[in-house]
């Protein structure tokens, strides 16, 4: 963390998101004293979700009040996978009712709305892509997102643009629209598409300009959205881990600067910690 905080100042960047695991390991007020000390902001807090976990209610509270605590307006929720059914032959394996799990998110989330209300903090719905639904995310489309934050004040309930994860639905360009209309884009993260994905696909993230996405067009199209929030570098990689923190923090600044640079305007660029440090 303290590494991770020098090398963003070092490098003039003004903010990074935050991962509850390794905020957790340095001390929650540590980690927020350290933070402010440096001048930084925290643009957003991942993670909260997993729904179908028996502790949903109590966690998802308590990673609210983390995201005051550090003076995130946004936490990133990741919705869980299938639950495991209870009864039955089929007892310990996934239920397979997928528009059943992904109906209990919007139940849940609204249940958490009141807490996050007056707690200042932004719920912010993340879809991940399919080959994830089972285990990881039953929500895996943008317009699945906003159909779910819908019924909710978008002050309160957003959604989560993120390139690595969006990148191969023709849809996506009308719900980025559609969701700048509805004021409801909470946070927009970058990460290319590299192959061949890994084992086990979860650290399969490039650095921006590394891989197939393209990346310009989903700036421009949350550019022309309306959304002025920064913009985060959200990269899982065991090859980009093995690098000097700092040369990593270099090409990932470079990348999202020569993206934001097309735009028509300028939006600041902040890299999210978890996946760079």
């Amino acid at each position: 963390m303290e590494e991770m905080v020098a090398g963003c100042v070092a490098a003039g960047v003004r903010g990074v998101g935050l991962w509850r695991e390794e905020t957790a390991a340095y001390g929650l007020s540590r980690t927020a004293a350290l933070v402010r000390g440096a001048g930084l902001a925290v643009t957003s807090l991942c993670r909260g979700g997993f729904f179908a976990a028996d502790d949903w209610y109590d966690d998802n509270r308590r990673a609210i009040d983390e995201a005051a605590a550090l003076g995130a307006p946004v936490l990133v929720l990741v919705s869980g996978g299938l639950p495991a059914a209870g009864a039955g032959p089929s007892a310990g394996r996934p239920d397979r009712d997928l528009d059943g799990a992904r109906s209990w998110v919007g139940e849940a989330i609204g249940r958490l709305v009141p807490h996050a209300l007056d707690a200042g903090v932004r719920l912010a719905i993340e879809p991940l892509h399919p080959m994830f639904c089972a285990d990881r995310c039953v929500v895996s489309t943008l317009g699945q997102a906003l159909d779910l934050a819908e019924p909710y004040p978008a002050a309160a309930v957003g959604v989560v643009v993120d390139t690595y994860h969006l990148w191969w639905d023709d849809q996506v360009w009308a719900q980025i629209a559609r969701a700048g209309r509805a004021q409801r884009i909470a946070c927009f993260q970058l990460a290319d598409w590299i192959t061949p994905l890994p084992a086990g696909v979860l650290l399969g993230r490039g650095l921006p300009g590394t891989g197939c996405i393209a990346l310009d067009r989903f700036v421009a199209a949350v550019d022309a959205a309306g959304f002025t929030g920064p913009v985060e570098v959200e990269v899982f990689h065991e090859e980009v881990w093995a690098r000097p923190g700092a040369d990593v923090l270099a090409e990932a600044v470079a990348g999202c600067r020569a993206l934001l640079e097309s735009s028509a305007r300028h939006i600041d660029a902040v890299v999210g910690a978890a996946g760079t440090s």
